[in-house]
């Protein structure tokens, strides 16, 4: 509980104080209401757990099913919209933003949720589907969709995610973790690739272009003197 408080604490400007944080952010209470749901989903306690969990995001707009494993120190930010499905596992030190899914991808029993390691960031509207592993210390874009497992230190962006950076810097003590205007644009870097080559080859094209005009006209110079020549020259009748 307090790993939460203080996490919220040091990771948003905008809470001024411990009893603002208590009283007045969704993310809190819809940790508070999960854990007594999870404590009794894990005792097998039948309907309970998910009338918590229906009460829980009825007040706060956010849905965390009684399975998911959240561990403490978590902080999930304004938090509307967010979605965390029954196998999902998030460890220390996580930052979620608003409108976020941890979901599944099929009717598949077992274990089909995402497992979020130690301090992952992940951005307002992004979605992470199936049974997969974000490693320590990854930045998720906002509204990325991403599929496949991500390794540690890597920054991921865009529909289907790409790993666009490595070695994430978050700062001491993860004090960079909610720069999300740093975050590259895949695209317009792809774009700007293109736009070099195509100069590049626009400016072979215009050299071979010159050249070959160049040996048009030593050919039709080389024609005129021959026929010059033969007539000053030539045998004549």
């Amino acid at each position: 509980m307090f790993e939460n408080i203080k996490a919220i604490k040091k990771n948003d400007p905008a809470a001024k104080s411990y009893l603002e944080v208590i009283l007045c952010y969704p993310g809190l209470h819809a940790l508070w209401f999960h854990s007594l749901a999870h404590s009794l989903y894990k005792i097998k306690v039948p309907l309970f757990p998910r009338m918590i969990n229906t009460f829980a995001r009825f007040l706060t707009g956010i849905d965390i099913h009684p399975g998911a494993k959240i561990e403490p120190g978590i902080f999930i930010d304004h938090g509307q919209g967010v979605v965390i499905g029954e196998t999902a596992e998030i460890a220390k030190g996580c930052l979620i933003l608003q409108g976020v899914t941890l979901g599944g991808t099929g009717k598949e029993s077992g274990k089909r949720h995402p497992t979020l390691k130690e301090n992952v960031v992940v951005g307002a509207g992004a979605k992470i589907l199936g049974n997969i592993v974000i490693e320590h210390n990854v930045r998720i874009g906002a509204g990325s969709v991403v599929l496949r497992d991500v390794p540690a230190d890597c920054t991921v962006v865009g529909v289907p995610g790409k790993v666009v950076r490595s070695k994430v810097d978050f700062g001491k003590e993860g004090e960079r973790m909610l720069d999300h205007g740093e975050l590259p644009d895949p695209v317009a870097r792809v774009f700007s690739i293109l736009v070099e080559k195509i100069d590049t080859l626009q400016k072979e094209v215009n050299e071979l272009y010159a050249k070959s005009n160049l040996e048009e006209k030593k050919s039709a110079t080389k024609n005129e003197d021959d026929e010059l020549n033969e007539f000053i020259h030539g045998g004549g009748i």
